[in-house]
């Protein structure tokens, strides 16, 4: 007979027989989704409960280890203590994309109910397992501190502020979606269940082995013999198998006898009625590679003898075959640099070079897609519905009625340029329009640093002239981008490096 696990949570008791962690019951069996899901790996604190009147991080502890344990959520606290954080919050400025946000408020008012009156000191030690990317910590911590303060009765609330009775020019303004961001009750496509889709399914796809590889076979037929696939989908299932933001090289799925570029490639979609059975799954779907050797620099991808990353690629109409590796190059001249160089009194050069920057936003990749009308309606967290529009449209073949894919951007916790491609999109897409039912497809943390793209690394040499005076004459400056295995936004990227290498000088 299975073990069953009481758990006390939010002032009730419930039973489970299954030992997983916290963090997956209170969002998949309570659906309690201001619990925020950012890694699964005990990292970021998106997940944050209180246990015992202490923060602590639910993705790293079990159905098990909780018993006989007070459990609190956003949704078990008081009413006072929830709407003196939805205000102080909201007057300290403290909320942006809003994902972080749940977990800092958990770490935060467990530190108030142990700690009335706490310090900077203390409001920082007690969020340095919270991490945030877009407010920064200083309004964040002031959020804390006035929410104290309002507890202990030293601070009021002004009702008029969220009400946004002063909003005017020059006036400190409340956040219209605060409450539902500082509440958790906002939602992120994550957050959609089955209460919202009866009959949801789950999609993840298989990733390439390799970064670089001959794709030689692959055989789902195990995968799909598993109660609860709905179905496993490859690069022969896809109208158009090419997305891509400007330029159109990115496989939507990598063909049997194709070569994977990165480890993010998706080699195969396996969709299945729940997430249990669909990890099952994945790991039946067989591929058969032929390992090849990667390109993995700048320097290598310009050797004479280099393989050709992209053979050609379409964009704007038109396709292009390539010769080498190099998918852009602008060249911006104004005035006559090598004569105002070779006058100059003095010159210096010097050769600077930058890494890859991951984007590091809170939220993993999700969507969430549905069949509607003779199309489908895509529920996503990403940078650009029209463009997310655009490219499910091209991989469905329907360039010209785009129309029949409608795109709503649901809340995005975080971006920074890293969800301006389609990354679950139009995979959750293709599955929903495929089997005609409703499907998620969430990346896991590690899946979205395979996938997308990052912050180009910069190799760059510049020579910059001056006069006996030391004012600037001219400048000249070569810049290699390393723009990985697909172009994404690699043009646009490029074209602001040079208006932006001259700095705001005057020559």
């Amino acid at each position: 007979m299975a073990a069953e696990y009481t758990l006390h949570i939010n002032g009730r008791d419930y039973v489970t027989s299954e030992n997983k962690s916290i963090l997956r019951y209170l969002r998949d069996d309570l659906h309690l989704t201001s619990v925020k899901d950012g890694c699964s790996e005990g990292a970021c604190g998106t997940c944050t409960i209180i246990v015992d009147n202490q923060a602590v991080k639910s993705c790293v502890l079990t159905t098990k280890l909780a018993r006989g344990h007070d459990i609190v959520t956003i949704e078990g606290l008081t009413e006072r203590e929830q709407e003196a954080f939805v205000y102080a919050f909201g007057a300290a400025g403290a909320v942006q994309c809003g994902f972080c946000i749940p977990g800092m408020v958990m770490a935060g008012a467990a530190l108030c109910r142990r700690t009335p009156d706490p310090t900077d000191l203390e409001i920082s030690q007690a969020i340095k397992g919270n991490v945030c990317r877009c407010t920064g910590y200083k309004r964040i911590l002031v959020g804390i501190k006035r929410a104290a303060a309002i507890l202990r009765g030293d601070e009021q609330i002004d009702p008029s502020a969220e009400r946004g009775d002063n909003y005017a020019v020059g006036e400190q303004i409340f956040r219209v979606d605060v409450r539902r961001k500082v509440l958790g009750f906002g939602k992120y496509p994550d957050d959609m269940t089955e209460q919202d889709f009866p009959g949801l399914s789950y999609a993840s796809a298989v990733r390439s082995k390799y970064p670089r590889a001959r794709v030689l076979s692959i055989d789902a037929s195990k995968a799909e013999a598993l109660p609860g696939v709905v179905g496993v989908l490859t690069a022969a299932d896809v109208p158009h198998n090419q997305v891509g933001h400007l330029i159109q090289d990115w496989d939507v799925m990598i063909a049997e006898g194709d070569i994977t570029r990165c480890l993010g490639d998706a080699v195969a979609l396996v969709v299945a009625e729940d997430a249990k059975t669909l990890e099952r799954a994945k790991k039946l779907v067989k591929v058969e590679y032929e390992p090849l050797e990667p390109v993995r620099s700048i320097e290598e991808a310009k050797a004479p003898d280099a393989p050709r990353i992209h053979d050609s690629f379409f964009a704007f109409g038109n396709t292009v075959e390539l010769a080498d590796n190099v998918c852009q190059s602008r060249h911006v001249t104004r005035g006559d640099a090598a004569k105002a160089l070779a006058e100059s009194a003095y010159t210096v050069t010097q050769r600077f070079t930058t890494p890859f920057t991951e984007h590091a936003f809170l939220e993993p990749e999700c969507a969430v897609a549905a069949p509607y009308k003779d199309g489908v309606k895509i529920w996503s967290t990403d940078q650009g519905a029209y463009d997310t529009r655009k490219e499910c449209a091209h991989m469905f073949g329907w360039d010209d009625t785009p129309e029949r894919v409608v795109v709503e951007t649901m809340l995005v916790g975080g971006g920074f340029g890293g969800k301006e491609d389609v990354s679950c999109q139009h995979l959750a897409a293709l599955a929903a329009y495929k089997f005609g039912r409703p499907v998620k497809c969430r990346f896991s943390r590690q899946e979205s640093l395979y996938f997308h793209p990052k912050r180009h690394a910069m190799d760059a040499t510049f020579t910059l002239g001056c006069d006996k005076d030391g004012n600037f004459t001219g400048l000249d400056c070569e810049i290699n981008f390393d723009t990985g295995a697909y172009a994404s936004l690699c043009g646009p990227v490029l074209e602001r490096a040079c208006t932006h290498s001259v700095g705001p000088y005057k020559y």
